[in-house]
């Protein structure tokens, strides 16, 4: 089992995608700190682990071992509380995955302050507080794996996210830190874009026929337990050299995701004017700008 002898802290454990790669985490030899406070879909009536709690017994009834933690992970002093107490039951800490979010969906200018904070909160401060109190223990044992949770809604766009945007491209350059000030000490990071029916997914408005045809196909053909497996073998020994990545998990289709780097360039013997830009610079790189078509007309084909 390629997970043998290894410990993971998974939060969002309770469902969907979470709860996948706990399970999935458990079936391939690990012990499991399954984290979720329970909370509702937009992060309220939190304070209610049983969904944790069902997840850890799924994997105790099949041979397996977990433990429960609802601590927040938009809390600092829960994140630290929660490896803290995964390196006393288990020992030491292998692996983070942080698939645990909300959604609070509007269009940017109706937007209330309370919206963008409490994403923000749960998706990058939360990705930032289980780094922050993993970090020093994957440095002192040389090795350790994070695996991030971003999203096409960064990478790419979409309507209505701008908070969740936010938060997933902070998450990109986070993970891209962590993973080259790691390099020299065997801790790894990578994102994961997952495209799967879960309950954020079910949240998006249908507007038209042709937006419930797509919804359909997505709770058909791409499903949380499909982004597992990759989630999972990122944790392992044999993905050492792998670091520093983002990925897609799109049905049964893996996706490496390109990193910004330069396309184009104009260049001005004694520099540019505003003028000479709109005139001739601007038109020149015009070819090579990102059109602003949103995650559906990238991946404007059906999941394999």
């Amino acid at each position: 089992m390629i997970l043998a002898g290894k410990n993971v802290i998974i939060t969002g454990a309770g469902g969907g995608i979470g709860k996948a790669c706990a399970l999935a985490a458990a079936a391939a030899g690990a012990r499991v700190l399954v984290n979720d406070v329970g909370a509702g879909l937009r992060g309220e009536d939190a304070g209610a682990p049983e969904s944790a709690e069902a997840t850890a017994a799924e994997i105790r009834a099949l041979g397996g071992t977990a433990i429960v933690d609802s601590g927040s992970v938009a809390d600092l002093e829960a994140a630290k509380a929660m490896v803290a107490r995964a390196i006393g039951a288990f020992g030491r800490l292998d692996a983070v995955l942080n698939p645990a979010g909300i959604l609070r969906d509007a269009m940017f200018h109706k937007m209330p302050p309370a919206d963008w904070d409490a994403v923000l909160a749960v998706h990058l401060r939360g990705a930032y507080n289980l780094a922050h109190a993993a970090i020093q223990p994957f440095r002192d044992q040389e090795a350790g794996a994070f695996v991030f949770f971003t999203s096409t809604s960064g990478l790419i766009g979409n309507l209505g996210q701008a908070n969740y945007a936010a938060a997933k491209m902070g998450v990109v350059g986070l993970s891209r830190i962590l993973a080259m000030e790691g390099a020299a000490k065997g801790v790894r990071a990578n994102c994961i874009a997952p495209f799967a029916w879960t309950r954020m997914i079910a949240s998006i408005p249908v507007k038209d026929e042709a937006s419930a045809a797509r919804v359909e196909r997505m709770r058909l053909r791409m499903r949380a337990e499909q982004v597992a497996p990759l989630a999972i073998a990122l944790c392992a020994d044999a993905a050492k050299d792998v670091s520093g990545q983002i990925f897609g998990v799109r049905g049964d289709e893996i996706v490496l995701f390109s990193q910004p780097r330069p396309v184009a360039s104009v260049i001005a013997a004694g520099g540019w004017s505003p003028e000479a830009l709109l005139a001739h610079g601007l038109k020149a790189l015009a070819p090579k700008m990102t059109d602003l078509g949103a995650s559906a007309s990238v991946f404007d084909y059906d999941p394999p």
